[in-house]
């Protein structure tokens, strides 16, 4: 925790929090169409694939990931927003399998905040990548009305190490998820007063974990694509995955996990913007089937901040990796569903 100025809610001083304020995503992809996106023969991964990070390979037959990620407070205290907004921007890395270099800083600040906030919210940031034994070098600031904060962050697959797309599931594999579900729903009911001392401390807890073990232990199993669930929801990534992979999601709503007090604040209304425009973006690629309980409806729709890997498995393996994830600290870490063939999408049943 800080000590700056705990009168400001940082909360209260922007329009929605978190991964939650991330553009329309129906409007981002109407604004990127039709542009002539330079490219080259060593991009492997870029624009075509909406996946976590760039690979551009290097002649030595290492891979370079290149992300950037930032969000507006999803929590009151500076120190543990910012510890949170580096733990989300780092998460890309790790989801194609990597580890990150170096990073900077990317910040919007209103100047009337003052600087005991701003020097808190970095301190966290640097806190999270000293951890991650990644350096910060530098970084770019813009005086805003609305505050945001994360990092553009450079890392590396090794030569001969495995990058993990989110194309490249297929029919028959296993889907583990990493972390509980309901971040977007319990930032909307910690800004209302609506959560608990221990439900808010597994709620923070949930944020503050990076996947790097998560990285590595899909090093050691038959994985065959990877996302990270961030603002467009288990739906809308998930989604994504399997129009990149050409396969179908069939997923156990009973079987996802869900943060203590979620459940509870979806009954009084915490619900997110990013709920709806994360049903309009998935569309016809989503479907739930009759019989799915409302609560695990809006589960797969809620905007994710700092969320877990969705990593798509040879079934023989799934159980194993869950043992490593769950060994390593994953404790959420459980099969959700599998890959099914048919029209590329997914099923929430």
């Amino acid at each position: 925790m800080s000590t700056a100025d705990s009168a400001v809610r940082l909360t209260q001083t922007v329009s929605c929090g978190g991964c939650a304020g991330k553009l329309d995503p129906n409007l981002l992809s109407a604004s990127l169409h039709g542009i002539a996106w330079p490219s080259d023969e060593r991009v492997i991964v870029g624009f075509a694939q909406c996946d976590d990070a760039a690979v551009y390979r290097l002649e030595d037959g290492t891979l370079l990931l290149s992300t950037t990620d930032f969000f507006t407070p999803i929590v009151d205290d500076p120190e543990t927003y910012g510890a949170i907004a580096a733990t989300n921007a780092l998460s890309d890395i790790y989801a194609m399998g990597g580890e990150p270099l170096f990073a900077l800083n990317i910040l919007h600040y209103p100047e009337a905040l003052g600087p005991e906030i701003l020097r808190a919210i970095l301190a966290g940031g640097a806190r999270v990548c000293s951890d991650a034994r990644c350096p910060i070098v530098g970084g770019h600031s813009v005086k805003a009305p609305e505050m945001t904060y994360g990092l553009a962050v450079t890392g590396r697959i090794r030569a001969g190490e495995r990058f993990f797309a989110n194309a490249g599931a297929q029919v028959g594999d296993a889907l583990v998820l990493t972390k509980a579900l309901g971040t977007g729903i319990l930032a909307t009911a910690t800004k209302k007063g609506l959560i608990t001392p221990d439900e808010h401390r597994t709620f923070l807890a949930s944020l503050l974990r990076l996947n790097r073990h998560a990285a590595d232990a899909m090093q050691r199993h038959r994985v065959h694509a990877a996302t990270d669930i961030t603002g467009f929801s288990l739906a809308g990534h998930g989604s994504e995955l399997a129009s990149a992979s050409g396969v179908r999601l069939r997923i156990d709503s009973q079987r996802l996990p869900m943060l203590p007090g979620t459940e509870r604040a979806i009954a009084a209304g915490c619900l997110t913007r990013g709920d709806r425009s994360n049903r309009l973006y998935a569309g016809d690629r989503a479907r739930v089937h009759p019989g799915v309980a409302p609560a695990r409806d809006h589960l797969a729709f809620d905007p994710q901040s700092s969320g877990g890997l969705l990593i798509a498995v040879a079934a023989g393996d799934a159980d194993a990796l869950v043992r490593d994830l769950r060994d390593g600290g994953d404790e959420p870490a459980t099969v959700v569903g599998e890959i099914v063939a048919g029209a590329a999408g997914i099923d929430l049943v």
